[in-house]
């Protein structure tokens, strides 16, 4: 039987300063590219091999694209908490209510405590932490003493959401 979903969330980058940076570094090299391959003129004053411009530009739109993909799926059911950070991981993780010992929306510094966004290990014992954007999260201690932070855009409705689901 499934259970009934409580809370769900899709969060992608927005930060403007990382898209600045993607479609800088894509503008220079779709332009060197041009300059040297449509144009015949060398661009830079040592400049690569059309072969290694060609490569140069794939990979910086491999990049983009796997930015545009990530994504930080979150699910509330009533058997536990899902969460999936696509492409990363291709299907959720899945923690039941019964091994965790707390359970609570907290602000965080997300440079500070876990070294930025993404999946990120924590410092000095604050544990893993799932995050985009933001500097709210869900966090989550276990029964063993491990945590998990799960980053949200969200915080008033998932902390209303678990404040329920716990209470019953």
């Amino acid at each position: 039987m499934e259970s009934k979903i409580l809370f769900s969330e899709t969060q992608r980058f927005k930060q403007w300063w990382v898209w600045i940076i993607l479609i800088g570094v894509n503008t220079l090299m779709f332009y060197s590219l041009y300059s040297q391959v449509i144009e015949e003129q060398q661009f830079g004053d040592k400049p690569a091999t059309n072969t290694q411009l060609l490569i140069g530009t794939g990979i910086s739109l491999l990049i983009t694209v796997f930015v545009l993909s990530f994504q930080l799926d979150t699910k509330i059911k009533s058997d536990g908490i899902y969460v999936r950070l696509f492409p990363l991981q291709l299907s959720f993780r899945f923690f039941p209510w019964n091994n965790l010992s707390k359970c609570y929306v907290r602000k965080y510094n997300p440079i500070a405590e876990y070294g930025g966004w993404g999946f990120r290990l924590g410092l000095f014992g604050k544990g893993k932490a799932y995050n985009i954007a933001g500097d709210e999260g869900l966090q989550l201690e276990f029964n063993d003493n491990k945590k998990l932070l799960i980053g949200t855009q969200k915080p008033e409705k998932l902390s209303e959401v678990v404040n329920n689901f716990r209470l019953q």
